[in-house]
């Protein structure tokens, strides 16, 4: 279902396609299906980005590494414990988010767009997400430099938001950005 769809369309069904009361994390998962994985980058990769406070990054880092783990081992779909995706928000307080964030969905889908699909294999997610889990490890060691871990947060951002968008375009441009910044990090070092 996923693979054709824009993110405004994703979150249009799943706002009005859900059971219940509530969207859970679960709901939001099973709408998103393999851009799951992107989706579940967004929070941390921000957080580390905008929080530089002690362990923050590291904490996020972790949580991405095991989150592009799985894609590494060729999970479909993001795998959290069912405490976690039975957390949900009430349907009319995800009604009214998705109404504030589509006016910035509709300018993200004009910069993200569905490019170089061959990044969207199933050989190219497992090589991305290889690259995810070194990124998201390197914030602990780069946590002791004042914002060091911005670069890695900051390019795993990008790498999320192209996934969700199939955008093979934006993923190689910041995983290049992001090696070559870790390189001439670790050089100056």
């Amino acid at each position: 279902m996923s693979n054709g769809t824009t993110l405004r369309e994703l979150l249009t069904t799943l706002d009005e396609g859900h059971e219940g009361s509530d969207v859970s994390i679960n709901d939001i998962l099973t709408t998103f299906e393999a851009r799951g994985f992107g989706s579940l980058l967004i929070i941390p990769s921000l957080l580390a980005l905008v929080c530089p406070i002690p362990g923050i990054p590291t904490a996020c880092g972790l949580f991405m590494a095991l989150v592009a783990v799985q894609q590494v081992f060729g999970r479909t779909h993001p795998w959290l414990p069912e405490r976690l995706r039975r957390v949900s928000i009430g349907a009319d307080r995800f009604h009214r988010l998705v109404v504030r964030i589509d006016p910035w969905a509709g300018r993200l889908e004009y910069l993200f767009k569905p490019r170089l699909l061959f990044m969207d294999t199933s050989v190219a997610r497992r090589v991305v997400a290889v690259l995810i889990t070194l990124l998201s490890l390197s914030m602990a060691p780069l946590e002791l430099l004042p914002f060091a871990a911005a670069l890695p947060a900051g390019m795993l951002l990008l790498i999320a938001l192209g996934m969700i968008a199939r955008d093979g375009l934006i993923v190689l441009t910041a995983l290049a950005v992001a090696i070559a910044g870790m390189l001439s990090m670790w050089l100056v070092l």
